[in-house]
């Protein structure tokens, strides 16, 4: 056990001194690490929110608001296939409360309206592995022609957790555009999602760019009346008033039926109008987005078309020439944020679905100064209690103990900015525990060494015994709180994950640090003093 083979060494002095050489750049500045060559490591910790500030944000989907907006898509889904030929007559075609219905004129066709109708309650499958399959809505026909659709509960469910994840990745996308550092976003319960934003020094932005739903559609003007006309009487059919952004607000009368939606962007950039070197949004869209736009635009030279945003006209230009190119720009009296904002959600995509803040917080970064400085102190005064009773209880085994308990928390410091594993103030209480716990594992060591000493053994014998009938020990402890550990960060949250991380890493540098590389400055010690007697 005490033998040791070159590659052996070799590889343990490489594992410290890389944690050493990784945790470096912590004790910097960044100005500092920039200026290290490159073959030298800039990677810092990514510090979790309660310790650099940010924004907390959890956001519930607005089930009510998305139901109704599905119903109204169905409803067209159910007017396009009761107008396919030979047409089947309807009437009070329409959502009522949470329900799409509709009612069949001719009673003798009720069994072709069925079999047409059947095929929109959108049967979805419960897993990828080819669960149960449900229905998203329950489709019911009465005698006298009444034809309702529901949704059902294992539909709506099903729904729910799809829209849950979309919105995580748009949510994801939006927030990496804005350069903040490792944001935490993930699903709390079945219909809301946690968005930690650490760094982030202006929430009121993020909460204004997360939430909205940037919902980005392109729709003709209809200029036979005025949008205050239209508000006024009854508008025409397929058409729709939505108000400008303009303080005050201009209606606009637009047909319903969206010419192009934000599915066909690309790419949207920040960029400024030669004319009046106003901030603008240029828009290019893919090759079908493009095609459509070059068709429309042809066939409606003269006419003005809305760009609208969220139902909000962003801006009404008139479509002075064809556009062949698949690209355009958005102009509306942009701040330059404001239109840096518009080309992020227009580049994230929109969210299937409203998002309403149910809770919110905003952390200074003075409380998180505080809270760092609280841990070093509590850091400092654990290393210190240690390192001052292994000295007294072991004496020169006690500076070795110590030695690989510092080896070990450099090995740490340098797997989390390896890995750019947030550091929480929990994770902070992991490392303190890790301290405790790799002391420990040199305690039943030196323990064992001393029992054997006891037992009559000679010096390197009982030294080579204690190591070896301590590892299954130490390995049965280490191993019960990995599990514990790999629990907390499955079932746990937030900073309980930041405390199951620093602590299964600290799991596996303690074994290393206090079985392995104790053993080796161990075994030099040995060699070169060939002790008779244990200092112990």
């Amino acid at each position: 056990m005490l033998y040791f083979a070159r590659w052996k060494i070799v590889l343990i002095a490489l594992a410290i001194v890389t944690g050493v050489v990784m945790t470096l750049p912590n004790f910097f500045s960044n100005k500092t690490v920039e200026s290290w060559p490159d073959f030298l490591p800039k990677s810092k910790m990514v510090l979790g929110l309660d310790l650099q500030g940010g924004a907390y944000l959890l956001y519930e989907i607005d089930k009510p608001d998305y139901i109704q907006k599905r119903f109204k898509t169905l409803v067209g889904e159910i007017r396009a296939s009761l107008r396919e030929q030979p047409r089947i007559g309807y009437t009070g075609l329409g959502v009522q409360g949470e329900a799409a219905q509709v009612r069949i004129r001719d009673l003798d066709r009720l069994d072709d309206a069925r079999e047409r109708l059947t095929e929109l309650v959108n049967p979805l499958v419960s897993s990828v592995f080819g669960g149960q399959q449900v229905n998203e809505f329950d489709l019911s026909i009465t005698d006298d022609g009444l034809v309702r659709f529901v949704y059902t509960e294992e539909g709506l469910s099903q729904r729910m957790q799809s829209i849950v994840e979309q919105s995580i990745e748009v949510i994801r996308r939006r927030v990496d555009e804005l350069g903040t550092t490792e944001p935490n976003i993930q699903r709390q319960g079945s219909d809301r999602i946690l968005v930690e934003a650490p760094g982030e020094d202006d929430p009121e932005r993020l909460k204004a760019l997360v939430g909205q739903t940037a919902q980005l559609t392109f729709h003709m003007v209809d200029t036979s009346m005025s949008g205050e006309q239209a508000m006024q009487s009854r508008p025409p059919t397929g058409t729709i008033v939505l108000n400008s952004v303009d303080d005050p607000p201009i209606p606009y009368l637009l047909e319903e039926a969206p010419l192009l939606t934000g599915e066909d962007l690309v790419d949207a950039q920040v960029s400024f109008d030669q004319r009046n070197n106003e901030p603008v949004v240029n828009f290019r869209f893919n090759t079908s987005g493009a095609r459509k736009f070059s068709v429309v635009t042809q066939q409606n030279v003269g006419r003005p078309f809305a760009i609208v945003l969220d139902d909000e006209v962003i801006s009404a230009p008139v479509i002075r020439e064809p556009i062949t190119g698949g690209s355009g720009q958005i102009s509306g009296n942009f701040t330059v944020d404001g239109a840096n904002d518009l080309s992020v959600l227009l580049r994230a995509g929109a969210l299937p679905a409203k998002l309403t803040v149910i809770e919110e917080r905003s952390i200074g970064p003075g409380l998180g100064a505080d809270s760092i400085e609280s841990g070093k102190l509590a850091s400092i005064i654990a290393g210190v209690a240690v390192v001052i009773f292994m000295l007294l209880a072991y004496g020169r085994f006690g500076v070795i103990a110590d030695i690989a308990l510092a080896a070990n928390i450099f090995m740490i410091f340098g797997a989390l900015t390896v890995l750019q594993a947030t550091l929480t103030l929990p994770g902070i209480a992991g490392i303190v525990l890790t301290i405790g716990m790799a002391v420990d594992a040199n305690v039943l060591i030196f323990e064992r060494i001393r029992e054997e000493a006891r037992a009559g053994r000679s010096a390197i014998s009982a030294i080579d015994a204690g190591y070896k009938r301590a590892l299954g020990t130490i390995l049965d402890a280490n191993v019960t709180t990995l599990i514990a550990a790999l629990i907390l960060f499955q079932l746990g949250s937030g900073p309980v994950r930041g405390f199951a991380v620093t602590l299964a890493i600290g799991i596996f540098t303690t074994v290393f640090s206090a079985f392995t590389f104790s053993r080796l400055l161990v075994s030099i010690w040995v060699r070169r003093r060939r002790p008779s007697k244990l200092p112990i």
